[in-house]
């Protein structure tokens, strides 16, 4: 009996990819803290994630050849990249509110320590299943 990867795993190997997307788009928004005029982005990572569990078939690319590498679409692409409305807007127009952005950027690193944790004792159970334990 082959063991399935796509089932054991579930969707926290999706997960911690948008996890690194977020912190991407949140430590972007960081470094561009003195901008004037830049606005401050994010993610609304419940939407991502689900469009992400709607079916792959949905987010999938077309391949012709068995041989191709499946790929799944840039979620940012899919108008899933929103921009924050800042609590107290200043002067010179930019939005990134820096300990708005801390807080939520060490939420994320949180967040993705604890699925690496869960998908890190996922494997370890995959391979006392394999080994026999």
């Amino acid at each position: 009996m082959a063991i399935s990867f796509d089932k054991a795993l579930g969707i926290h190997e999706h997960a911690l990819k948008l996890r690194t997307q977020r912190a991407e788009v949140l430590a972007n928004n960081l470094a561009n803290a003195d901008t004037p005029n830049f606005k401050a982005r994010d993610i609304d990572f419940k939407a991502a994630l689900s469009a992400q569990g709607q079916g792959s078939e949905r987010m999938a690319m077309a391949s012709t050849n068995n041989r191709h590498h499946s790929s799944t679409p840039d979620l940012f692409d899919q108008g899933l990249l929103m921009y924050r409305t800042p609590q107290q807007p200043s002067i010179d127009g930019n939005t990134v509110e820096e300990h708005v952005e801390h807080g939520e950027y060490m939420k994320n690193s949180l967040a993705f320590q604890a699925g690496f944790t869960f998908l890190n004792g996922r494997f370890k159970g995959l391979m006392t299943a394999i080994k026999g334990d």
